[in-house]
């Protein structure tokens, strides 16, 4: 990790165990306040409690995936650049926030209910972001591994062009007559990637 990097890291950190401090902080004081404070002076809102802590969750749980997610992101940086640590970060998040839904349910249910509950929800936004997630995990390891960069002439399934980039989902490429073929990484994992000599990089140019 690079000097320049390990104070964002560092911020990154102390930002995630704020949050999850906040939350526990919050959490207590609007309990207390529903369960002891409100009852003494003759307000029943304690059918409202669970509402409110879960909007207290989804709140705090987005905050604290996202900085769990630049965490990784700053930690990468410096080594593989933004495209690949925005991959890694985009990854991250997208299962932090499955694994936040799924847990918040389960919770809400309680007991084997709650399990079997989250579980389902669980399988259902697995399967809902299947497709979003295997791109962006494959888009990782495409920006981690290169097997190809930026100005390449390569042909990426079936498709002949120059790279013009690489980003999480998608890959660019441009052919020669100028169209631009957006091709999704998980389908550029499963396939041949044929790289062309650097002489037919330079007569295409």
């Amino acid at each position: 990790m690079s000097k320049s990097s390990a104070p964002k890291v560092g911020s990154a950190i102390g930002r995630t165990i704020i949050y999850i401090i906040l939350y526990v902080i919050v959490s207590a004081v609007i309990k207390f306040l529903i369960e002891v404070l409100l009852p003494s002076v003759h307000i029943n809102a304690i059918s409202y409690e669970s509402y409110i802590q879960i909007l207290l969750a989804l709140a705090f749980g987005y905050l604290i995936v996202s900085g769990i997610s630049l965490i990784f992101y700053y930690s990468l940086l410096s080594k593989y650049g933004h495209p690949a640590a925005a991959a890694v970060r985009n990854v991250v998040r997208i299962i932090g926030i499955g694994a936040l839904v799924a847990a918040i349910a389960g919770a809400v249910a309680g007991g084997a209910a709650g399990v079997a509950l989250g579980g389902f929800i669980g399988i259902v936004i697995g399967f809902a972001s299947q497709q979003v997630l295997g791109q962006a995990v494959a888009g990782m390891f495409l920006l981690i591994a290169r097997p190809f960069k930026i100005n390449d002439n390569v042909n990426l399934v079936g498709e002949d062009g120059i790279v013009e980039d690489v980003s999480t989902l998608f890959t660019t490429v441009i052919k020669s007559d100028g169209t631009k073929v957006l091709i999704p990484n998980n389908a550029i994992i499963g396939n041949k990637i044929y790289l062309k000599p650097v002489q037919q990089q330079q007569k295409s140019s």
